[in-house]
């Protein structure tokens, strides 16, 4: 394949396309866990190569469980991503995160049930280092990024725990409740087992988690409607592909060091040259450094 980027971007709720990018091409990956979400979207943003998915498809047509999370990491590995940066829309967990605001977490609480979390098996054993599920040197330019906008009413937070839960529904104010009693900061449906494989995939990888509204804890949560959320998805969506234009240049004119990029030097604990030749062909984008 000869379209490569560096950086990659998935895009969640409301943020289905990079409206800045030019000399745009659609790509299609193969994968050997079947297609991604939706076609590779190629493009210049300023002078930098970049790749964007949506992680729901161009129309939203696909639930959180029914995301092929494993087909669209290993595509932005396929095609040379080893930054990668996840824009998903959230509930907020606490009073001082506000609708708009904006958050970097550095945590994650996997409350999923019903999604793969690795791209191992079949002969083949790795267990990565997950202690800091992000990568702080990519999540403090995006932090940085945001800052430097200066964007109206946004305000940030720095750090922060993201539960994922399964969905499709909400939570109950019993769970909120619960999430809240644990500290968590904000709640999605997208970025587990996402943030897992890219670490597997030895890319480095960060969140920009866009509030849309409060969890259903919060006691003003009947008043908020629909439309309110929607209203804050297309604001957050405006704002996000300015934040991202920023990252991107950032990015480009100095590269962050990332312990992600040699996550698997010691994960791998099976020893490769008695390993089944199927899984070493399937994984090999992933092992080929290692075999």
């Amino acid at each position: 394949m000869t379209s490569q980027a560096r950086i990659g971007i998935i895009g969640g709720s409301g943020l289905y396309a990079m409206e800045a990018l030019t000399d745009v091409e659609e790509v299609r990956v193969d994968t050997p866990f079947g297609d991604p979400s939706d076609a590779l979207i190629l493009g210049t943003l300023d002078s930098t190569r970049v790749a964007f998915l949506a992680r729901h498809g161009r129309g939203h047509t696909l639930m959180p469980t029914e995301l092929p999370f494993r087909a669209n990491i290993y595509a932005m590995k396929s095609i040379g991503v080893e930054y990668l940066i996840s824009a998903s829309a959230v509930g907020s967990l606490k009073g001082a995160v506000q609708p708009l605001d904006m958050v970097i977490p550095d945590q994650f609480i996997d409350r999923t049930r019903n999604r793969i979390s690795t791209f191992f098996g079949e002969g083949i054993v790795a267990h990565i280092g997950f202690g800091d599920p992000v990568c702080n040197a990519l999540a403090k330019v995006l932090a940085d990024a945001v800052e430097s906008l200066n964007l109206a009413d946004i305000q940030l937070h720095r750090g922060g725990t993201y539960v994922c839960m399964e969905g499709p529904a909400f939570s109950t104010k019993a769970e909120s409740e619960l999430y809240r009693n644990w500290g968590a900061t904000v709640i999605g449906m997208t970025n587990l087992p996402e943030a897992k494989l890219a670490r597997e995939a030895e890319i480095a990888y960060a969140t920009l988690a866009l509030v849309t509204d409060y969890d259903c804890w919060h006691p003003d949560h009947d008043s908020v409607t629909v439309e309110m959320v929607i209203g804050n998805l297309m604001k957050n969506a405006e704002n996000a592909q300015k934040v991202i234009r920023e990252v991107v240049n950032r990015v480009a004119a100095q590269p962050p060091e990332s312990e992600a990029h040699s996550a698997l030097k010691y994960a791998i604990i099976t020893q490769l040259d008695k390993a089944p030749e199927a899984t070493k062909h399937k994984l090999n984008l992933l092992l080929q450094k290692y075999l």
